[in-house]
């Protein structure tokens, strides 16, 4: 296990930034995931950790020592890649004793590493065979066992799960997290699919154009985002966001006016803006309500467009009076057609809101914490 300081990490390609100024804690043992759409630098921060890419400007250290300066091979790491990269001509123990043969150990210390690996990843029974033989999860297992018997100090994983298909997408997820907590070791994954993220992480790292934009708890960028850009990365539907118009702010909540023409009190503070100024309200799907709860429940009037039936919800896709679209996530008892009229609710203390800028201001509600 080892803590990993980055700090003024910068990387460029000639004219164009990677990365800019980044500056990350990782705590020992903590598994952290990096997490942004494509091109956001979230794979060339991962390889700059691991000294595959040699960074600009910056410093890396891994439990107080500067690591910058060296080669991949003396960090003490230990990459799973997207594709297995595993030998061909080898078999799973040949592929698996390969690092710790090219660092000199003798035949018993490897037989038992590799050992101890296998038995933890279930692959004992495939160490005779070789790669062709082996179904693309169990590749992915012998990738990691070839990792776990360098006993490295930080994990890096590198989209390791984007070969697979969407069942064995979810195997593997619980696995590696389960690998995690049995191992203890500081862990690194990287991956564009919000749902690794949410599940896997500790702690999610939010990256947009090599910058990044957020980082917390998978239960914080949830409910608490600190800007749109998050807010809207995060959570399947993504949420709904509509043009509003400060009216007034006072006893730290405020009044807004949507587009729509209707007016609504919200419990979140505007401090340094005045009214008139322009603003935009978020909706999350699963927070509507086809019936008010209470006198502070947003109305918005739709249009049915259409309706996507998920099993135990739907989400269900509408267009409101100004041409805007608003997505709601309903019981899988809701039935509705396309062209259909309806009005939906939603709480006013679960509404966020932004500048235009980007933003958000501090909501005051409490935010539900972990059971």
């Amino acid at each position: 296990m080892a803590d990993l300081s980055i700090r003024n990490l910068s990387k460029a390609y000639g004219r164009v930034e990677a990365l800019r100024s980044i500056d990350l804690d990782i705590r020992s043992g903590e598994f952290v995931v990096f997490v942004g759409p494509s091109g956001s630098g979230k794979s060339t921060l991962l390889r700059a950790i691991g000294g595959l890419e040699a960074v600009t400007t910056g410093s890396i250290k891994i439990d107080g020592d500067e690591v910058s300066h060296l080669d991949s091979s003396e960090r003490e790491l230990a990459m799973v890649f997207q594709n297995y990269a595993l030998f061909p001509h080898m078999t799973v123990r040949q592929n698996m004793e390969f690092p710790l043969r090219m660092a000199g150990l003798d035949a018993p210390r490897m037989a038992v590493k590799v050992a101890a690996a296998a038995d933890l990843l279930r692959i004992g029974e495939l160490l005779d065979r070789k790669p062709s033989a082996l179904s693309g999860g169990q590749r992915q297992r012998v990738a990691i066992g070839r990792a776990i018997v360098k006993e490295p100090k930080v994990f890096l994983f590198d989209e390791p799960l984007s070969n697979l298909d969407a069942e064995l997408r979810v195997q593997m997820r619980v696995e590696i997290a389960k690998l995690h907590r049995n191992l203890s070791n500081t862990m690194i994954y990287v991956t564009h699919d919000q749902t690794e993220a949410m599940t896997m992480a500790d702690r999610i790292v939010v990256l947009r154009d090599g910058e990044i934009m957020q980082i917390g708890s998978p239960h914080e960028l949830y409910h608490a985002p600190s800007n749109r850009f998050v807010a809207g990365f995060i959570g399947s539907p993504q949420m709904n966001f509509q043009d509003c118009e400060l009216l007034a702010a006072e006893d730290g909540s405020c009044r807004v006016r949507t587009i729509s023409g209707g007016e609504h009190g919200l419990p979140i503070e505007v401090a340094g803006e005045s009214p008139g100024v322009r603003l935009v309200l978020g909706l999350r799907p699963e927070h509507a309500q086809l019936e008010p709860s209470g006198d502070d429940d947003v109305c918005v009037e739709m249009v049915v467009d259409l309706v996507e039936h998920l099993g135990p919800v739907c989400n269900v896709y509408t267009q409101c009076s100004d041409g805007s679209v608003f997505v709601f996530q309903a019981p899988e008892t809701f039935r509705a057609a396309p062209g259909d009229s309806m009005r939906v609710w939603v709480p006013a203390r679960s509404v966020h809101l932004f500048s235009t800028r980007g933003g958000a201001f501090p909501r005051h509600v409490t935010v539900p914490q972990w059971g």
